[in-house]
């Protein structure tokens, strides 16, 4: 009886048609969800101004907000930074870049750019609380190129508009690699009026000159190879006679391209011609290039050198170290010299640290030393050219950038300090007195000011720089790597053979 009613009502027509309907309806709308979430745009944001460019799981933009852009050594820092540009009110700030590889994969480059964002934002703190309440107060942010500097265009792009309100971008500092992509992308800041400051490029190439002034607004506060060279040889007081040179052939590299240069230039009338060996694509692989050194070692043993001077990175430099550790002319010693690439020696797990012993000795010229302007029994600190004070200073900002206390031997977080004080220096002087922020044209135009009595007093040495941007005689530290491991300061060489008088005023140049 009630299978009857069942079918009766509600089994009619008009019920079975509904039916068919509402199941339709299901059909085409789960349907149509799913094929909105198959055509829907997939999310790739990583936080504001950051997003993974496509095919690539990077996070790459700009951001200031504290974010890390997923690499989790970097998270107590980026957080340092966002809580200091929370505190910062509109319209009393401008803003410095910092244009750097974040998410470098290779951990030396990793390692290297951590220390710079804790050198960068130690001197921001400084500029904001400790400088007189000079204005305007500094805002930082971070510009992540990608690994090997790969998405560097699209974070330049968004740099050049970041120069009107609210951000009033102003310099961008960072910039530490003597590389293509670095270069392309100085060019491109500076062709849009942007004044940057570089940190560790050292390659002759990407400075300007007399009669060459390619980058307008670029500033460094790091040596050119040229002047590393010449400190290298006004310190060892090389003979040539007794000198050999192992170089890279593989060219595109400026750092690698203008030592080479340096290093020829100062070995002329050696006997030997150089040494060649070429490295992988990306120097950073190990590549065949350790049996290319076991046969130059051979080779260099069939000489009279003593000492040899190594044009590449480091890479290929610790190959190198640790062939000449089996050499088989082992009685003989030798003296390795070479640019800053040196300074990564310290923490690479690959070198046989045992060479080290066996009269063989590796000096190489530093950005900065933490122990270069620290007096010592026999090795006073130079009258000019830098001071303890500026030191000292620089050691009680850093304490603010880690829990942990900062290494300082490979000098990169030292630099990083020095080249933002540069930026701000630049940025300052360039407001006007009844003006809360400075043109964007006029902060690098104050570049051929920056010396005499309105130098920059670096915690790596003065920053007095040339009409073109370059530092005049900046003290160059040469490192030695012991057998245990450290850096051992050596003592500071100059690339003019001496300390700059205290006037620090670049003489005209022929």
């Amino acid at each position: 009886m009630l299978d009857r009613l069942r079918r009766r009502f509600f089994w009619t027509p008009r019920q079975k048609l509904l039916s068919a309907l509402v199941a339709a309806m299901l059909v085409l709308g789960l349907g149509g969800w799913g094929a909105y979430l198959i055509v829907k745009p997939e999310d790739r944001s990583c936080a504001t101004g950051v997003a993974r460019p496509a095919g690539s799981g990077e996070c790459v933009g700009v951001n200031g907000t504290g974010h890390d852009f997923r690499v989790p050594a970097l998270t107590a820092i980026t957080a340092a930074i966002g809580r200091e540009n929370a505190g910062l009110k509109p319209g009393e700030y401008a803003t410095v870049a910092l244009l750097l590889p974040l998410t470098a994969a290779d951990p030396g480059t990793a390692e290297k750019i951590l220390r710079e964002l804790q050198g960068a934002y130690a001197y921001q703190y400084r500029a904001n609380h400790e400088s007189n309440s000079e204005t305007p107060k500094i805002r930082l942010v971070l510009a992540n190129t990608g690994n090997k500097n790969a998405h560097w265009r699209t974070v330049v792009d968004r740099l050049t508009a970041m120069t009107g309100a609210p951000d009033r971008l102003r310099a961008v500092s960072g910039v530490a690699t003597s590389s293509a992509e670095v270069r392309d992308a100085v060019t491109a800041l500076t062709g849009a009026g942007i004044a940057v400051v570089g940190t560790t490029i050292t390659a002759d190439d990407l400075a300007n000159g007399p009669g060459r002034d390619r980058f307008p607004g670029l500033a460094r506060v790091s040596p050119t190879n040229s002047d590393e060279a010449k400190a290298l040889a006004h310190f060892g007081k090389v003979d040539a006679a007794r000198a050999i040179l192992v170089q890279d052939s593989r060219t595109g590299d400026h750092y690698i391209d203008t030592l080479r240069s340096a290093f020829a230039a100062s070995l002329k009338g050696a006997p030997y011609e150089p040494q060649l060996y070429t490295s992988p694509k990306d120097n950073t692989e190990e590549g065949t290039t350790a049996n290319t050194f076991r046969q130059i070692t051979h080779l260099i043993c069939d000489t009279r050198a003593e000492t040899v001077f190594f044009a590449g990175r480091h890479t290929q430099l610790r190959q190198f170290i640790n062939a000449l550790g089996s050499r088989g002319c082992a009685d003989r010693a030798f003296t390795v010299l070479t640019g800053d690439e040196g300074s990564y020696l310290g923490a690479d797990e690959k070198l046989n640290r045992a060479a080290l012993g066996k009269k063989l000795t590796v000096r190489y010229a530093a950005l900065a030393h933490p122990d270069a302007w620290r007096s010592a029994p026999g090795r006073p600190v130079p009258a000019t050219g830098g001071s303890t004070t500026d030191f000292e200073t620089f050691l009680h900002d850093i304490t603010r950038a880690d829990q942990k206390p900062v290494p300082l031997r490979d000098g990169q977080a030292i630099v990083a300090y020095d080249a933002m004080a540069t930026a701000v220096h630049a940025i300052r002087q360039a407001t006007p007195a009844d003006a809360p922020y400075p043109e964007l044209a006029d902060v690098g135009t104050q570049w051929p000011q920056v010396k005499g009595s309105l130098r920059v007093k670096g915690a790596s040495g003065w920053i007095c720089l040339d009409n073109h941007g370059n530092p005049y005689n900046k003290a160059v530290p040469i490192v030695e790597l012991a057998a245990d491991g450290t850096q051992r300061f050596v003592q500071t060489a100059w690339p003019e053979g001496r300390p700059p008088a205290e006037t620090c005023l670049p003489p005209k140049r022929g």
